[in-house]
């Protein structure tokens, strides 16, 4: 029998604590099972469906062959940057452009520190989430729910099946675990990709440039010690 608890895990680039229930070992409600795992579903199914955590190339599989659609989490910017093809896209969380001294506060410190470093937006939890998907898709729908990096999206596939879903999956890790061609993806990035954002991704070019600078300079002063002598000379740098 699958084991059943609680994890509350925190997430600080988005400053949140997020309780996500954990439930392995058990397939979403439609989908073929070997007889094995049929004997050994969790008991809680017959109450309430399970979530089933995936790898990416079984995710490909539930959508190729058991007919699940592909439901995108991510905030806006994420998206933009690339998104898997005929995805509905229901942000679990939103852009926070409230205005009040505590949200401003919190928003400017976030700004200078996740917003410069990762690109991330300020957000907060999307208030119209499950209501949203609830206009879209009826209970029985079959909804792969996707994020980047993973919590995201089981956070919100436990919000759905609080709200009647009985056939939900995400992508173990999300996103970013995703290589390139397993889906049909829209945008200017990989999907395994479309996280990284702000200066962190510079920095790589950044180590590169410095790198062949500090190289170019070892060179020349090896094999040109005499010019080299006469340049520290004019810059007033004693050898």
């Amino acid at each position: 029998m699958a084991d059943v608890g609680l994890s509350t895990a925190f997430s600080p680039l988005r400053g949140s604590w997020i309780a996500v229930k954990i439930r392995q070992g058990c397939k979403p409600a439609g989908v073929s099972l070997s007889p094995r795992r049929r004997r050994t579903s969790c008991a809680a199914a017959a109450v309430r469906a399970e979530v089933s955590f995936v790898d990416a190339d079984e995710a490909k599989r539930l959508v190729a062959e058991e007919g699940f659609t592909v439901l995108d989490i991510r905030d806006r910017t994420q998206r933009e940057r690339a998104y898997i093809k005929s995805s509905t896209h229901v942000p679990l969380f939103i852009e926070n452009q409230d205005n009040d001294i505590g949200t401003i506060v919190k928003r400017q410190l976030h700004n200078n520190f996740a917003g410069l470093f990762f690109g991330l937006p300020f957000t907060k939890l999307n208030p119209d989430f499950a209501k949203t998907v609830k206009d879209k898709f009826s209970p029985e729908s079959k909804l792969l729910v996707v994020c980047q990096e993973g919590l995201r999206s089981a956070a919100a596939a436990d919000a759905l099946e609080r709200e009647g879903f009985q056939n939900i999956a995400c992508i173990t890790s999300g996103l970013q675990t995703v290589k390139p061609g397993t889906f049909e993806s829209v945008g200017k990035s990989e999907l395994q990709n479309a996280g990284k954002a702000g200066l962190v991704t510079i920095q790589g070019k950044i180590s590169v440039v410095l790198g062949t600078v500090l190289i170019s300079a070892y060179l020349f002063i090896t094999f040109f010690p005499d010019q080299a002598e006469k340049l520290f000379d004019l810059a007033g740098i004693s050898l």
